[in-house]
C-alpha cells in the first residue's frame, strides 16, 4: 500500500521555478505493474501539449488552483477537488491561465509497449 497526503503535494516548492514540473509518483518501485501515477504542476501561463493516449486511461485529481482542460476540442473549467476521467483515444490538454499554480495528481493505466504520448498541437489557444 501507499498513502498519499495532498497537502504534501500542495505545498510543495516547485523544484523548476517559473517552468512546467512533472514528477513520477507510483512507479515499479512501488510494485505497480499496470498502473502510472505523477503529480503534475502547471505555473501561470503554462499548458500540456494537446494530446491522446492510443493505450492508456488517465484519472486526475485537481488538488489546487483552478485551470481550462481542453477535451475533443471543448473547453472545460477546472479546479481544486475535480477529478476527471480521460479515457484512451480521447483528446485532451490543459491551460493555466490563472495567476497561481494548477496542481494535479494523475493516476494512470501503463500498457505495455512504448510511451504513446502523441501530439495533436504543442500549443493550445491561450
Amino acid at each position: 500500500m501507499k498513502k498519499y497526503k495532498t497537502a504534501e503535494y500542495i505545498n510543495m516548492i516547485n523544484p523548476t521555478p517559473g517552468e512546467f514540473y512533472r514528477s513520477d509518483i507510483l512507479t515499479d518501485e512501488d510494485a505497480a505493474k499496470d498502473l502510472g501515477g505523477m503529480i503534475g504542476l502547471l505555473v501561470p501561463g503554462s499548458q500540456v501539449p494537446y494530446h491522446y493516449h492510443e493505450r492508456r486511461e488517465s484519472i486526475l485529481i485537481f488538488i489546487s488552483g483552478e485551470g481550462t482542460e481542453i477535451v475533443e476540442g471543448e473547453e472545460f473549467s477546472v479546479k481544486a477537488g475535480d477529478v476527471l476521467f480521460i479515457p484512451a483515444g480521447e483528446k485532451h490538454g490543459i491551460i493555466n491561465r490563472s495567476d497561481n499554480d494548477l496542481r494535479y495528481l494523475e493516476f494512470y493505466t501503463c500498457p505495455p509497449g512504448p510511451s504513446d504520448f502523441i501530439v495533436v498541437e504543442e500549443s493550445l489557444p491561450y
